[in-house]
């Protein structure tokens, strides 16, 4: 078998073989050396020399036998870490680890005498399992960009729904059945209809993840929707009461009255 290392064009898939029999590695190899698509990262025939050339670099797919010399193929996942490949394929002659290989989260298990047919099909599976990955890992990049962005080019993201987690329940509510909310202490006491829930998150921290085009602060303590106050009335000192559409009364501080005078008028 040619080993090949190095980086190639177009991202060549890094395949490792670890198998301790001459024919399997003759094989495993023929198979690798026709497909353009992959470059052989190593050969080896013992356990503890595949952890270590993991360690120094993982690998995309991993051709593991279970039965080593040294270490079993188990041992050799353990002790080079779960990121060593981005694929595992244990290869074995019996059945009674199968089992234990996928609760190693194995992306195939093949028994021996290898079938050339049915290799070329598991190789084929598993160069897809790290396209998918490489294409998964270029989307998280791409959104991580873009949230960098400045100015007009970042759309800010807001809270849609609520997850409440309560004793023996959790309850998604959507932001838009909220009426108001109140502070108490590092809690907030989320007011939907006849409904009132207890959210484990300090009022501002809450407020920092809405929409301030929907959610106004009109106290130091009060979060309210802004679409259902029906009608402001004019208290003593520049404060004011703010009447819910379900007749529910909060008090509107007069520090807080320029903002929601500011949203009002946007109608």
């Amino acid at each position: 078998m040619v080993v090949r290392e190095g980086l190639f064009e177009s991202a060549p898939i890094r395949v490792m073989v670890v198998d301790g029999e001459s024919e399997t590695q003759r094989l495993v190899g023929a198979v690798l050396d026709a497909d353009a698509e992959v470059v052989v990262a190593g050969v080896h025939d013992g356990g503890g020399r595949a952890v270590e050339a993991l360690r120094r670099e993982p690998v995309d797919i991993l051709f593991l036998d279970v039965a080593l010399e040294d270490l079993d193929g188990f041992q050799v996942l353990r002790e080079a870490g779960s990121t060593c490949a981005g694929a595992v394929v244990f290869m074995t002659a019996g059945q009674e680890h199968a089992l234990r290989a996928f609760e190693a989260r194995a992306l195939d298990y093949v028994l021996k005498p290898l079938v050339p047919e049915r290799f070329v099909q598991v190789l084929g599976r598993a160069k897809e399992h790290v396209r998918r990955g490489r294409i998964q890992h270029l989307v998280r990049q791409l959104a991580g960009l873009v949230e960098t962005l400045p100015g007009p080019y970042r759309a800010p993201r807001y809270l849609e729904r609520l997850v409440i987690r309560e004793v023996g329940r959790v309850t998604l509510l959507s932001v838009d059945d909220v009426d108001w909310m109140a502070a108490e202490d590092n809690y907030v006491q989320v007011h939907a209809g006849t409904q009132s829930h207890l959210v484990r998150q300090p009022l501002r921290d809450l407020e920092a993840r809405l929409d301030p085009e929907r959610f106004v602060r009109i106290h130091r303590s009060t979060l309210v929707n802004l679409q259902r106050i029906q009608e402001l009335r004019p208290l003593l000192h520049g404060e004011y009461q703010v009447i819910l559409r379900d007749r529910t009364t909060l008090k509107l501080s007069r520090g807080y009255r320029e903002r929601l005078d500011t949203l009002l008028a946007r109608g």
